[in-house]
């Protein structure tokens, strides 16, 4: 994703500045203009790699969190239910905030609430913080005059979606820690500690045995290039990254990964968990079909989702069911098409894909459970071999030294 700052005259003639985040320029505009903006001025902001560090690790700007979107979300809906007034409701609930980042923003959108802007524009105008997702639905409830139930429906999409994000993080988390602590041991064993058991063995007129000789090469060599090493990867990884930033890319990658095996069948899972999940909550609410496969497909996160699910926008757009595009796209299980397409029929979409979003979820928990009981013992058995080998190449020059002390 890149930055875009921004300068725009609203549907009320004032002129507002910001920054967006969009993939390329002309997806920043379309945002812009889908919230009734006049582009005025529009160009990528190059990223500062010293302050990027500080805001990663929050030391310069705290973002706003999950948790805090969520209960905001669920406290507003309870006061508009209560028959509360939105900018009332805004004011109780700044005094109950402790994010300073976050009160800031709902502190500017009462005011633009109380000098007449409507709660979705004043939203669209904090995209940082209020996804697009999030917009149309507050959209949707503020036209039908059900912005209670919306916002409720928005803490349950965004606890689901948390949930499973946390699910595949912490799964990651234990495996990960593993390999880099043996990973680690096992650089120290062979840059420090080989050599100089070797310097030893060699000074005592030892002959080093076949797996010492390979051992002591690989010992020379990372100590020699060790620097080049971390530089070339540092190289690859930053143009990898670079590399997926664009649309060949991403789309690329994102194909290659649906293929890789074990984890493919999970990324496919995920993604269409997230799909359906995102669909489903959005028709529920009442936003049209086609402004809400565009949304979906901006929030999928795997590029081969959303070109399947913007040619289905572009089918349905002229005339056909929202089932046979998505067949012919070939991203999306068979089950999957056919539960939409009884959805269809029965004109329950909605209630079919919180079905299919439920399914999959838990499809998504029994594989990631499954891959985090198989990864453990593969990265341990795998370490220990290669530490047992770095042990076992140690030991046998100490036999043979052994043999020259008894002589």
């Amino acid at each position: 994703m890149a930055l875009f700052g921004y300068k725009v005259r609203s549907p009320q003639g004032n002129l507002l500045t910001g920054t967006i985040d969009a993939k390329e320029q002309r997806m920043a505009v379309d945002r812009l203009k889908r919230q009734r903006f006049i582009v005025l001025e529009i160009g990528e902001i190059k990223k500062n790699t010293i302050r990027d560090l500080f805001n990663t690790i929050n030391f310069l700007k705290k973002r706003v969190r999950q948790k805090d979107l969520v209960l905001f979300s669920r406290q507003l809906s309870t006061l508009i239910g209560a028959g509360v007034p939105i900018v009332q409701g805004l004011t109780i609930l700044l005094n109950q905030i402790d994010n300073s980042a976050f009160k800031k923003v709902i502190d500017g959108i009462r005011e633009d609430i109380e000098s007449g802007t409507s709660i979705t524009e004043a939203l669209g105008r904090h995209p940082t913080v209020f996804s697009e997702l999030y917009v149309n639905m507050v959209k949707s409830g503020e036209l039908g005059g059900i912005l209670d139930v919306i916002l409720e429906r928005l803490s349950g999409y965004l606890e689901a979606a948390a949930r499973l994000r946390g699910k595949i993080k912490s799964a990651m988390v234990y495996p990960a820690v593993i390999a880099l602590v043996a990973s680690g041991i096992t650089t120290f064993l062979i840059i420090v500690v080989v050599p100089a058991f070797v310097k030893i063995f060699q000074e005592a007129g030892a002959r080093l045995p076949l797996p010492t000789q390979i051992l002591l090469i690989v010992s020379t060599f990372l100590r020699r290039y060790v620097i080049f090493i971390i530089i070339s990867l540092v190289v690859f990884f930053v143009g990898l990254r670079q590399y997926y930033r664009t649309a060949t890319g991403s789309m690329y990658i994102d194909r290659l990964l649906l293929r890789v095996p074990i984890f493919g069948p999970l990324l496919r899972k995920i993604a269409v968990a997230k799909f359906t999940r995102t669909f489903g909550t959005l028709v529920k609410s009442g936003v049209p079909i086609l402004q809400a496969l565009d949304t979906v497909a901006k929030t999928s996160g795997n590029r081969v989702i959303e070109k399947a699910v913007l040619e289905a926008k572009e089918s349905i757009r002229e005339g056909e069911r929202i089932s046979e595009p998505l067949k012919t796209s070939g991203a999306f299980p068979p089950m999957v098409i056919q539960m939409i397409s009884v959805g269809e029929e029965t004109g329950n979409l909605d209630a079919m894909l919180s079905k299919i979003a439920e399914f999959y979820e838990q499809e998504v928990d029994a594989a990631i459970s499954g891959l985090t009981s198989m990864i453990e013992p593969v990265v341990i058995v795998f370490m220990g071999v290669v530490i047992g080998a770095i042990a076992i190449s140690m030991y046998m020059p100490m036999f043979q030294l052994g043999a020259l002390v008894g002589k």
